[in-house]
């Protein structure tokens, strides 16, 4: 066991399968103690359970600390609870990663309103109600001591957020929303020494082999060690790891995509072409002609689907 982060408090939500149960026990491996949080849902949202025990359970067997916590990210009172749980069990809590999400794909015009508003709920809400209980925190925290905190806030995005994806307009909107809401956490927490980030991960998990299809998707933990996999879903969790270090103190407002072997810092959205109207109001009838040559430089039909 490493002590990258000996003596830190870590929650991790929708750790109890699939990229969320990576992260723990990748923290866990380095000398966090962590707050495994699930509720125990289908990967649609339905039901709950105690999926976050065993998780815990394989922790405590690799000689590391953890507990249970089986709260809906998307419930003010529960996330308030689970964030208490940690500070009155240890004393702080010092990283928090959002990673606890559902699907519930359809094509735009089959999708309810339901389909769309739980997924927000749960992606959006849940990350920004887990960011604000430990920001309130740290924040009094860092005005009774005068200074700051060690306070590491990693968030969950993914292709379909920042690409897009058919099929995923509530979660690619969701994922889209959490780019946004780490860039400006980052500026809001910035005063006080808390860093906020956003990974993208990758990997074959419950969620994407609903998608594809598959009934089973073995956990990253029980396949057999061997070659390298680039559809393991703990590929990115060395990064969240890095990241809730004291390490990477430096690096806040930054999204980066671990796909398989390659780590990308995406760019988010910066000025690619620029042209001017020379201080006067833009002529609509007269406009096709300046994007043609300023702005697209083409004419030709290649300007849908993102290309």
């Amino acid at each position: 066991m490493s002590s990258l982060l000996e003596g830190k408090v870590a929650l991790v939500t929708g750790a109890g399968h699939g990229i969320g149960r990576a992260h723990a026990l990748e923290l866990a491996s380095h000398g966090a103690t962590v707050v495994v949080n699930d509720l125990g849902s289908s990967v649609s949202g339905e039901g709950s359970g105690r999926d976050a025990d065993e998780v815990v359970g394989i922790i405590a067997a690799r000689g590391g600390k953890a507990i249970a916590d089986y709260g809906d990210v998307g419930d003010e009172e529960q996330v308030e609870a689970m964030v208490a749980k940690a500070f009155d069990q240890f004393g702080h809590l010092d990283v928090v990663v959002n990673n606890a999400g559902i699907v519930r794909d359809r094509a735009v015009w089959n999708m309810s309103v339901q389909d769309f508003d739980l997924v927000m709920r749960v992606h959006v809400r849940g990350t920004w109600l887990a960011s604000r209980a430990a920001a309130k925190r740290w924040r009094a925290i860092a005005k009774s001591d005068g200074g700051s905190v060690y306070g590491r806030i990693i968030n969950t995005t993914s292709g379909a957020g920042l690409l897009g994806h058919f099929g995923q307009s509530n979660y690619g909107a969701a994922k889209a929303a959490i780019v946004g809401l780490t860039q400006t956490l980052s500026l809001e927490l910035a005063s006080i020494g808390v860093t906020v980030n956003a990974i993208s991960p990758g990997g074959i998990t419950r969620l994407s082999g609903t998608i594809s299809g598959a009934e089973q998707v073995p956990e990253a933990d029980e396949r057999p060690e061997g070659e390298f996999d680039p559809k393991d879903p703990s590929l990115a969790s060395p990064v969240v790891a890095w990241l809730a270090s004291h390490e990477a103190a430096h690096v806040s407002g930054q999204v980066i995509r671990a796909m398989g072997e390659e780590l990308s810092l995406m760019q988010g959205w910066t000025k690619r072409v620029t042209t001017t109207s020379g201080g006067k109001r833009w002529d609509a009838t007269k406009l096709g002609a300046v994007m043609a040559t300023d702005i697209f430089q083409t004419r030709a039909p290649g300007l849908r689907l993102g290309s």
